[in-house]
């Protein structure tokens, strides 16, 4: 059975720990660690795997004509998420070391970034306090399992709303646009995708990215990790060569390492969007996605998204700005 861990109020270890020494504090389930180095004799972090170039045909990522979520309706929170209320908190399940989007502050041992706030503005409209949360680390493919088996209410962890996603999950509507890029050290000769070739590339497991990346560097080994902060450490350790991913995962990434740089065009431009449990017998999840969407239509009319972004991400990236409000049709026409 695989379990979501818990964030508790004691200081995490790995909190303490420089990225360079995280791999080792890197949750896994299924994987086991592959002994295979680029030029490095360290281990490679902890559940990574190494796909060989061409090796894995690239499945096309959907991220046009998706299904509008449910738009918010004048209903009270005691009447869309009762059970909520009634437990008294909201379970949020986020990454635990995603620089500033999710993560542990390791002087304070408080969870911290931008998606961390934005599950506490939910927290604040449905109980009027945004310390109602309880957080639980979910690796990236774990969401589906983690929300069908009641583990936590929504999962909010950067996730890119595609139409393969939303036949396993329920999303919001937008509450962010990313760009996909490069990052690579400062002066490597890496600028664009046309310069992968020969080079090895680390990716997100199971991440839209990944996708991309064999389609785009069909001559370069992927590196396959379970969380971004095992790419910084992979590519500290000479095991990787440049790491693409969201901008917005990458700006964490370029704030822990002032020798990384963001290059190259927009790869991809994606939505993230906040998960919840598919609607069924097991789960009445209608009112939960109105409670969601009504908190992040607030936090975009009334300049709180602004204020997020300026203070967590503003210093690394540009921004088109907050994402247009999806929501589908509710009348069958």
């Amino acid at each position: 059975m695989k379990r979501i861990h818990v964030v508790t109020g004691a200081l995490s270890i790995c909190g303490l720990l420089s990225p360079i020494f995280l791999s080792g504090c890197a949750a896994t389930l299924d994987e086991v660690q592959q002994p295979w180095t680029l030029s490095s004799s360290l281990p490679l972090p902890d559940g990574a795997r190494m796909e060989n170039p061409g090796s894995e045909p690239a499945t096309n990522v959907l991220t046009s004509g998706l299904r509008g979520s449910l738009r918010p309706d004048d209903r009270t929170p005691e009447e869309r998420v009762p059970h909520i209320i009634e437990r008294g908190h909201i379970v949020v399940g986020v990454d635990q070391s995603q620089n500033l989007l999710s993560f542990r502050d390791p002087a304070t041992g408080k969870m911290k970034g931008f998606e961390v706030d934005m599950a506490r503005e939910i927290a604040q409209d449905i109980f009027g306090d945004p310390n109602k949360v309880d957080f639980r680390f979910v690796n990236s493919g774990d969401a589906v399992y983690a929300l069908e088996s009641d583990q936590v209410d929504i999962v909010i962890r950067s996730t890119a709303i595609t139409r393969k996603r939303q036949d396993q999950m329920t999303f919001s509507t937008p509450y962010f646009s990313a760009r996909t890029r490069l990052l690579a050290f400062t002066g490597s000769g890496i600028e664009k995708v046309d310069d992968l070739p020969g080079k090895t590339v680390c990716v997100l497991d199971g991440s839209t990215t990944l996708q991309h990346t064999r389609k785009l560097a069909p001559e370069s080994p992927i590196m396959k990790v379970q969380s971004s902060a095992d790419c910084l450490v992979a590519l500290q350790q000479n095991q990787a060569d440049v790491i693409m991913s969201d901008d917005a995962v990458l700006s964490g990434i370029a704030a822990q390492d002032p020798h990384t740089s963001i290059v190259g065009n927009a790869i991809a431009t994606e939505s993230y969007g906040i998960a919840m449990a598919t609607p069924g017998v097991k789960h009445n999840t209608d009112g939960l996605v109105r409670q969601v969407n009504s908190t992040i239509e607030r936090v975009i009319n009334d300049g709180t998204w602004w204020k997020l972004f300026n203070q967590w991400l503003s210093r690394y990236q540009d921004t088109p700005g907050p994402p247009a409000l999806e929501y589908r049709n509710e009348n069958g026409q």
